[in-house]
């Protein structure tokens, strides 16, 4: 059994995982890159990798991380292409999105308050 933290395996397995997809796109990435992508990572997911933390989450098991590194090795360029793609675009529709709730919301807001001066005021 060892010490590391649910956090740290994660991480381990994050740098593992991303060697397999840079050697599968060849990309040659310096070690401040890789470093960026960890950190990037290690942000965006934190709140994960601490809850993981707080309930001794088991780490993950060789086989499993065979099969993940294995997924990537059968990765087409079409694939990994349509995944870059999406990511942009991804985060223009989650823009978007939150655009129209608040236009919903501040509509909803208005028919409320609307409706409230009709009621205490007596209306038309």
């Amino acid at each position: 059994m060892t010490n590391e933290s649910a956090r740290e395996a994660m991480l381990a397995a994050f740098d593992r995982l991303f060697e397999r997809a840079a050697s599968k796109l060849n990309l040659k990435c310096t070690n401040e890159e890789r470093e960026e992508a960890r950190r990037s990572f290690a942000e965006r997911y934190d709140e994960a990798l601490t809850m993981m933390d707080t309930t001794e989450f088991p780490p993950i098991a060789e086989p499993v991380l065979e099969r993940m590194e294995n997924a990537l090795d059968h990765l087409s360029p079409g694939y990994v292409a349509g995944q870059l793609a999406t990511a942009p675009l991804a985060m223009h529709l989650h823009e978007s999105v939150r655009q129209i709730a608040l236009r919903a919301a501040e509509q909803r807001l208005l028919e409320h308050l609307v409706g409230q001066a009709d009621d205490r005021y007596g209306g038309n």
